[in-house]
């Protein structure tokens, strides 16, 4: 449990969604805006999210666990490792954070505050690798910290870069980027109306896990093995 007030935790998680956002944003305006080749654009994008979340997670993770995700915020409340609360104070920071991301991304570009997404990504196939991308993450992070505690900043890291090349849907895999990307009619927003599809995957995605992780973290009674 972290030794940080609720106010200071508040204020990591807003902190770290917020930087996490402008990262995905702001790179994705970079890398669209330096080349036409949308592979070569997605690399950089993915190079520098990847890279972000090592930082923001190994310096906010002390203060608030660095969850910077509403789906990640849950499965903590539900294992009772997060009070009610005090998830409701994590995902509006949440929220708010990447909203701000999105502003500071715009600005430092010269982009127009806010501006509703038009992007396309809704479909099946889409919805299934939302599943998956949170899924993985949520899976990566319970047996990280289960097995590799210290590792968690770089597993998480090294997740989310490949999960940007393996799922159709980019993995997204957080509520509150999602939210805070369609909020950007650049190269990484998605439209409003695909929200609830995407969001709606990647909370069945993060509750799937924790029910799989916790049945097989848990370990054999020794007594059983002897006997």
């Amino acid at each position: 449990m972290s030794s940080f007030d609720l106010s200071r935790r508040l204020v990591a998680e807003g902190l770290g969604t917020a930087l996490l956002v402008a990262t995905v944003v702001g790179s994705g305006i970079m890398a669209a805006s330096l080349t036409e080749d949308t592979a070569l654009a997605l690399l950089g994008n993915t190079l520098a999210t990847g890279a972000i979340l090592v930082a923001l997670i190994t310096i906010l993770g002390p203060i608030s666990g660095a969850h910077f995700n509403p789906a990640v915020s849950l499965i903590f409340a539900l294992s009772r490792s997060l009070s009610r609360r005090d998830l409701i104070g994590y995902v509006a920071a949440q929220v708010a954070g990447g909203i701000l991301g999105t502003i500071t991304a715009h600005l430092m570009f010269d982009h127009s505050v806010l501006e509703w997404s038009t992007k396309v990504r809704t479909g099946a196939g889409q919805w299934f690798a939302e599943w998956v991308a949170t899924f993985g993450l949520v899976a990566t992070i319970l047996a990280g910290i289960r097995f590799e505690q210290k590792s968690v900043p770089w597993l998480v890291g090294l997740y989310i870069t490949a999960a940007y090349w393996f799922t159709a849907s980019t993995s997204f895999a957080n509520p509150a980027v999602a939210v805070a990307r369609s909020l950007t009619d650049t190269f990484s927003g998605i439209r409003p109306a695909d929200l609830p599809g995407f969001i709606s995957a990647e909370l069945v995605g993060a509750v799937s896990a924790l029910f799989l992780m916790t049945w097989l973290l848990r370990p054999a009674n020794p007594m059983r093995i002897k006997s």
